[in-house]
């Protein structure tokens, strides 16, 4: 058969054809405002600490100490290094015969003679607290002196443990003289009980 010209029904017939389809395809999606998820806002209980020694939390901000190694993302047991991320504040600890239980967002405990952090990586219960006394290498949170009269634990290598990742990072009372300590983030007590009365949840440590 021969094919007809460019002006022959047969012509028409495809041009009729194909007007036809694109008046039946489905014009493209477009997103409108409600449709799109919204971001979530920033965490207002997110503080956030450097080399510079300065917890800052929102518009508030204190001086505090940190490890005497410095601050490191490759962390290992014993390194005196405050390890570099974020740390969620998983619980309160406080010593009921000194102090009074500070406000905060999260869970409130009161410490007890026997109470410890194992330390030992070898230990099945490593960075775990447990109950003293205790055979395998383990810190006392029971103290003489006061640094330990409010205790932040914090979520580092806990979920799950690594063996010689760190253990017993916490937050805590510093030092009078605010001296480094063995990796965790210390305040003074005035400084620690406003940070958590404003609302602390958790601490973002940034490398140098």
């Amino acid at each position: 058969m021969r094919e007809a010209g460019p002006g022959g029904p047969a012509t028409r017939r495809c041009l009729v054809v194909l007007a036809a389809a694109a008046l039946a395809r489905p014009a493209p999606a477009t997103a409108s405002p409600g449709d799109q998820t919204p971001m979530a806002p920033p965490d207002p209980g997110r503080a956030v600490v450097g080399p510079d020694r300065i917890l800052r939390l929102g518009p508030l901000s204190w001086r505090c100490a940190l490890g005497k190694g410095g601050i490191r993302a490759d962390k290992r047991e014993g390194d005196g290094a405050t390890p570099v991320g974020l740390l969620p504040l998983r619980r309160l600890l406080y010593r009921a015969d000194r102090v009074a239980a500070p406000a905060c967002r999260v869970p409130v405990e009161p410490l007890s003679p026997s109470d410890g952090w194992c330390d030992d990586p070898a230990d099945a219960a490593y960075n775990r607290p447990v109950r003293r006394p205790y055979p395998a290498s383990h810190e006392a949170l029971w103290r003489e002196d006061h640094v330990y009269d409010l205790i932040g634990v914090l979520g580092w290598n806990d979920d799950p443990v690594q063996r010689g990742r760190g253990s017993a990072i916490f937050l805590h009372l510093a030092r009078p003289d605010v001296a480094p300590t063995e990796g965790c983030i210390a305040l003074a007590e005035r400084d620690l009980r406003a940070a958590l009365a404003a609302g602390l949840t958790a601490i973002e440590v940034h490398g140098g």
